[in-house]
């Protein structure tokens, strides 16, 4: 697997807003489509694949100016300060209250786990990403910028932040994603949170790997879920920066990124037997 090193964005320039952007099959403006899942068979201690579905993410999509003033004057629009543009939180949901402790899934997380085979290419609709770098790191607070969000990161008990980037095919697209290991659901949920754009508080850093077209400068859409005590971000822009012509368009590369997230649904215990 490539290994990859931090790196900081360009600045990027506040969108312009248009009612046309928001999804347009959608109940909600900005809710993300629910998509079908599968549990994965990991370790073999999964009888057999079940079909399940989980909402991708749901509910609000906040729009920023990705960096703005306050963050170019203090040196973080061009660095570990980027956000951003649109960002839709999701909390946990009922069907992860098995693992919404971390000492019923005690195993750490691996970077072959959840960046395995499956997952070097990833494929929603006319989609298709492959794997460029992918680092887990056992220090949530070097692969991660903010006070804030350092300070909540060591309350909800971070262990490990696994990161990967992926570039499409066409090398027109660039996504990122992360999965936070953390002590509990509440603290999860609490990562999701504290990560919405408007507080200011943190993010993510991009994951950069050799080739990879820059992330982070110009529109990028986030989005954010609580899996029982994981939260798990992908991150999605255009090469390059540029606004898309619909929200759509991101919702869908996203959905496609979000593909290693499937490693949750193989820690899931058996219902039947409580392991």
């Amino acid at each position: 697997m490539i290994e990859a090193r931090d790196t900081g964005a360009p600045e990027t320039g506040r969108p312009a807003g248009g009612r046309d952007f928001w999804p347009e099959d959608d109940s909600k403006p900005g809710g993300r489509r629910k998509k079908k899942r599968s549990p994965k068979l990991l370790w073999g201690a999964v009888a057999g694949a079940v079909a399940v579905v989980a909402a991708a993410a749901a509910g609000v999509v906040v729009l920023t100016g990705g960096d703005d003033e306050e963050g170019a004057a203090t040196g973080l629009s061009n660095g570990p300060g980027v956000l951003p543009t649109a960002y839709t939180p999701q909390m946990a949901d009922r069907q992860m209250a098995r693992i919404a402790q971390r000492s019923a899934d005690q195993r750490p997380m691996t970077q072959g786990e959840v960046f395995s085979g499956e997952t070097k290419t990833v494929t929603y609709q006319n989609y298709s990403f492959t794997l460029a770098g992918a680092q887990l790191s056992g220090d949530c607070k070097s692969v991660t910028w903010g006070q804030r969000l350092h300070d909540d990161l060591a309350k909800a008990g971070c262990s490990q932040i696994a990161r990967g980037t992926y570039v499409s095919q066409d090398r027109k697209y660039v996504g990122q994603f992360a999965a936070i290991n953390l002590a509990s659901q509440e603290g999860a949920d609490q990562i999701v949170r504290v990560m919405d754009p408007a507080t200011k508080a943190g993010f993510v850093l991009p994951l950069v790997a050799p080739g990879a077209p820059k992330f982070g400068g110009g529109f990028s859409a986030a989005y954010a879920q609580a899996y029982g005590h994981y939260t798990i971000v992908t991150w999605v822009q255009r090469a390059g920066g540029a606004r898309p012509a619909s929200l759509n368009e991101m919702i869908d590369i996203s959905l496609a990124v979000e593909k290693p997230a499937d490693f949750v649904w193989g820690r899931l215990p058996d219902e039947g037997n409580g392991r």
